[in-house]
């Protein structure tokens, strides 16, 4: 699981900060989570030989702050090729796409990318609260989706 955005942007961080829940929240057995920040490149990397991957990221489409929204990967990684993109433009469905053509034996059987509706990108905001509740929405259905976390140890 990677979560993309940037901490200091206000909803931007949602992805992030999703991670941050999960590790908190305790990862089930296989399960490993990384956080992508801005690096779009670097998430494409992040995808290598691992047989699925959850990518995690904010969106601005318009709609109701918080909405959630599932995007399975093969949607996305045969897009057109990039032109006039740079590093600081890479988004999760570039590196979708630099990782489908990059990868190419070692790209993951399965990508998914869950976004979630920002309502601010505001320099020093933190998360508004239909974004952090939303986050939380999140962790709730990926932890039930992948399975139990490990049982805590015994004193």
């Amino acid at each position: 699981m990677i979560g993309c955005g940037n901490l200091l942007r206000g909803d931007d961080a949602a992805g992030p900060v999703l991670v941050r829940r999960m590790w908190d929240r305790g990862l089930p057995d296989g399960v490993r989570c990384a956080d992508g920040g801005t690096g779009g490149m670097d998430v494409a990397f992040q995808m290598r030989g691992v047989p699925q991957v959850i990518l995690v990221d904010a969106c601005s489409s318009g709609n109701e702050p918080g909405t959630l929204y599932e995007v399975p990967g093969h949607e996305v990684e045969n897009l057109p090729p990039l032109t006039g993109i740079n590093l600081h433009a890479f988004r999760w469905d570039h590196a979708i796409a630099f990782g489908h053509w990059l990868l190419k034996d070692e790209y993951p059987e399965s990508v998914t990318a869950y976004l979630i509706e920002g309502e601010r990108y505001e320099i020093g905001e933190g998360l508004s609260p239909a974004v952090d509740k939303a986050v939380d929405r999140l962790v709730d259905l990926l932890l039930e989706k992948l399975g139990p976390q490990p049982a805590e140890a015994s004193p």
